[in-house]
């Protein structure tokens, strides 16, 4: 009794059976099922005896724990039937990061639906016997209600599903900017110990920028692909041959915006089993490599230089051998995902004479492929 009331911060009296339940999950499930017994008498002594359903699920879900057979999903919904336990995923699709990756939002949030589910619990419009039966009429009750809660404003304006959401982007946003920042400052520290300095290939410039401008301007793959790496949809194209050609190569490692929708119907979108067009999946393609992934393929052929071979697969290999990056032992299945995703990269790089027709580094691509990719980077002005 004095381990579950110091581990929910509560005295006995006011334990409820999400308390104990998580109380019995934090010691092994063996000595949870043989204390059991005696914390329901002391429960019972202090005036709190829970109910005989809440003690029989918690037998049930401790036994299948200690004999092997529970899984996540099964411990997780037995919490929820304590009646107020925050579903993990909501039918909406609202996820509640995990307990020890919560902002002081998500903290704030969290709790105070505990506090809501509690109330219910106590004016009885959740009924947690119910819950642990499995009635799946209390169950749907019980996720409408977290639903609406989640979607209505507090009292200070603060909408919770939203705040919560809100403050999980700007954390994905935080660590993707010092991500990106850690690679500039390498891509600057590699290119800046290279023993010979690319020089600009002023003539193959000229011809792949006047290539690339026909493309640009041309309905279907590639051209709509190149022009939503670069943002072309939304802004004009640069006059200049240099600054377009640079926007386009930095767009393929960090693409500006997504396709344009015109022309896509609602049953292209409600088909899940359909296959992707080659451009949503060269967009994919594009949008799942990491900084790290662009960091070690670029600066291997940056250090090569002009002539070597960049395939899809000798760059899966250079990223997989880099020294550049911290990265873990690749198998085979590996080394074919980086690939796959690099096949895009690659095709889009011979639209801009990065590579040649063999897929080999040209000297356009040895100049261009840090500078784009320092561009990519590099943070925009407000």
């Amino acid at each position: 009794m004095d381990f579950v009331c110091a581990h929910a911060g509560r005295p006995a009296t006011a334990l409820t059976r999400r308390d104990v339940a998580r109380a019995l999950l934090a010691v092994p499930s063996g000595v949870a099922l043989v204390a059991m017994p005696d914390l329901r008498r002391a429960m019972m002594s202090a005036g709190n005896p829970l109910s005989l359903a809440f003690w029989d699920s918690a037998k049930a879900t401790l036994s299948s724990i200690e004999s092997g057979i529970a899984t996540v999903g099964d411990v997780q919904r037995w919490i929820e039937s304590t009646g107020t336990e925050p579903i993990l995923m909501t039918p909406s699709y609202f996820v509640w990061p995990e307990e020890d990756e919560r902002g002081p939002v998500a903290a704030e949030m969290y709790a105070k639906l505990v506090a809501y589910l509690e109330e219910r619990v106590e004016s009885g419009e959740i009924d947690p016997d119910a819950l642990a039966a499995g009635d799946p009429g209390a169950r749907r009750a019980y996720e409408e209600l977290q639903e609406h809660w989640l979607s209505t404003p507090l009292p200070d304006g603060r909408v919770p599903g939203h705040a919560v959401s809100d403050e999980q982007d700007e954390e994905l946003f935080a660590a993707w900017d010092e991500e990106e920042a850690f690679a500039l400052s390498e891509l600057r520290r590699i290119v800046g110990e290279l023993p010979k300095k690319p020089e600009l290939p002023a003539a193959d410039l000229d011809t792949a920028a006047a290539r690339l401008r026909a493309l640009l301007v041309l309905p279907g793959y590639p051209g709509s692909v190149l022009r939503a790496c670069a943002g072309f949809d939304e802004r004009p194209m640069p006059d200049d041959d240099k600054a377009l050609w640079l926007a386009v190569a930095a767009g393929i490692a960090g693409p500006i915006s997504d396709l344009s929708e015109n022309g896509n119907v609602l049953e292209e979108f409600a088909d899940l089993d359909g296959e992707l067009s080659d451009e949503d999946a060269a967009l994919a393609n594009l949008c799942a490599i990491q900084h790290a992934d662009w960091l070690a393929g670029v600066a291997a052929l940056a250090r090569m230089g002009p002539g070597v071979l960049a395939s899809p697969e000798r760059i899966a290999r250079l990223i997989a051998e880099s020294e550049d990056i911290d990265i873990d032992i690749q198998d085979d299945d590996d080394l074919d995902a980086t690939e796959g995703l690099f096949e895009s990269v690659v095709t889009l790089w011979g639209y801009l004479g990065i590579v040649d027709e063999d897929e080999v580094l040209t000297p356009l691509g040895w100049w261009g492929l840090p500078k784009a990719l320092e561009l990519a980077w590099s943070p925009t002005p407000d």
